[in-house]
């Protein structure tokens, strides 16, 4: 009896511990992996989570009968790649081990990531009028959101408190403007499901967003950084978004990333080539992709030293340059230089998706670039300018053109006349009789006048590199 009156109590404790152990085994998935999620077409996708070590995880996507199978390792941690057909859907996932996940209404397209400041951020929740108008209209089952919280950390994390929902008028209200036009623009054009996954906080700069490594890695870099202030509203820590933000993304399959930020760099406008071109290079490597990278090239606006909003956009048209990215010029975008969020997303997420279906997916017919700057010549008193992506031919959208100056060797620019020469731009000051360099809408709320046919204005440049006046503006 007394056995008996042991034996029961320690069998009911082990039958205790089996139960609690099977209740914590449960195969889990980070919240990327969800249903309603879209995920990348034609493409070898990675599914992950966690269980229990040396759980055996089957994986059974609906799309055809091929079974893939994964085990869980002893850091709980288990994944495998599957493929994916081409755009389509509604499927189901089933993710089977001690217990069952089905994933439902699973769609097959493309993904992208919607990132960057404020612009990028702009949504109904800030009075967007073009949010607004749309909203009614917005109920899509072929575009998904995935909208990332703001948050911060100091080291690199797994899973974001988040989830995908199905297009919907309340929903795209606190989306992206940009994020979610670009995505119906291309959804239109494509005839095939998005998904948007939203990662942005207004205000914060690019070393943010960039992994630790990369801003050690140049003294310019850490010098730009160590001038950042922060702001009750965010953070300018280097990584802390990086690391809650955007690392928890990267085993998730896209097709590239969108991007609107720099105004929050001005100030160190002479690191940003640099530290941008670093970021890129860094999220490519932390996705193992070369994915698409496309910008935009901040507007003009009244900042309060001289120049700074010029040379950061110079340093981002210098960027463009970099693999795989492109640029959208937006100049022509923003009514009021004094507000620093042009309202007309709809227009500059139509020149973003332009960019991505020519580029990306093979529409060559749309003429993606405006002109760009790319020598010059002197031919007496005469600076020849030659440039690219002219497109049908250049027009000037006023009477005369405006925002070209003019120097000579005493490097003060005056104001120039400028006239099309077919494919050329003549620029000249009769008071110039030996000039040497030109610039064209380079300051900080310079719009300029000239675009090619195809309605693309002409981005600023300059064909000199002096040192330039980054003083405070006296009010």
């Amino acid at each position: 009896m007394k056995n008996n009156a042991i034996i029961k109590p320690i069998l009911f404790v082990l039958l205790l511990l089996v139960i609690s152990t099977n209740a914590f085994s449960n195969i889990r998935l980070p919240n990327i992996i969800g249903s309603h999620m879209v995920v990348q077409q034609k493409s070898k996708i990675k599914i992950w989570g966690w269980g229990s070590p040396a759980e055996k995880v089957t994986i059974k996507p609906s799309w055809d009968t091929t079974q893939y199978v994964a085990e869980t390792n002893n850091g709980a941690k288990w994944s495998t790649e599957i493929l994916t057909p081409k755009a389509g859907g509604p499927y189901t996932i089933s993710i089977i081990g001690e217990n069952t996940i089905i994933l439902e209404d699973v769609m097959v397209g493309e993904v992208w990531v919607c990132s960057g400041q404020s612009n990028m951020e702009w949504s109904g929740d800030q009075g967007l009028q073009e949010t607004k108008d749309e909203a009614p209209n917005a109920t899509n089952t072929n575009i998904r959101f995935f909208y990332v919280p703001k948050s911060t950390s100091e080291y690199p994390q797994e899973n974001i408190d988040a989830k995908w929902v199905v297009c919907n008028p309340e929903d795209m209200k606190h989306f992206s403007a940009i994020g979610y036009f670009f995505g119906k623009n291309l959804q239109a054009n494509l005839n095939g499901p998005v998904g948007l996954i939203n990662a942005n906080w207004g205000g914060t700069p690019a070393e943010t967003w960039t992994p630790e490594y990369v801003i050690n890695t140049s003294p310019i870099i850490k010098k730009g950084a160590a001038e950042l202030s922060d702001f009750p509203w965010w953070s300018s820590k280097t990584a802390i978004t990086y690391n809650a933000m955007i690392a928890p993304l990267t085993n998730y399959t896209i097709a590239g990333v969108i991007w609107y930020q720099g105004e929050s760099n001005t100030g160190s406008h002479y690191a940003y080539e640099q530290l941008f071109t670093g970021m890129i290079d860094a999220w490519r490597l932390a996705w193992k992709k070369d994915f698409p990278f496309y910008f935009m090239q901040i507007g003009p606006f009244s900042y309060e030293r001289l120049n700074i909003g010029a040379l950061l956009r110079e340093a981002q048209t210098k960027s463009a340059l970099h693999t795989n990215t492109g640029m959208v010029v937006l100049s022509d975008l923003v009514p009021d230089t004094n507000n620093i969020h042009p309202t007309r997303k709809i227009e500059v997420a139509a020149r973003l998706a332009n960019l991505a279906l020519h580029n990306t997916y093979g529409f060559s017919q749309i003429l993606a670039n405006g002109p760009l700057y790319k020598s010059y010549s002197l031919d007496k008193d005469e600076v020849i300018i030659q440039l690219d992506n002219i497109g049908g031919g250049l027009i000037c959208k006023d009477k005369e053109i405006s925002q070209f100056q003019i120097a000579g060797a005493d490097k003060i620019f005056i104001p120039a006349q400028a006239k099309i020469v077919g494919n050329t731009i003549v620029v000249t000051n009769k008071d110039i009789k030996n000039p040497i360099a030109v610039r064209y809408s380079f300051s900080n709320t310079a719009i300029g006048n000239v675009f090619n046919k195809e309605g693309l204005p002409l981005n600023l440049f300059r064909t000199d590199n002096w040192e330039m006046d980054t003083s405070l503006i006296k009010k």
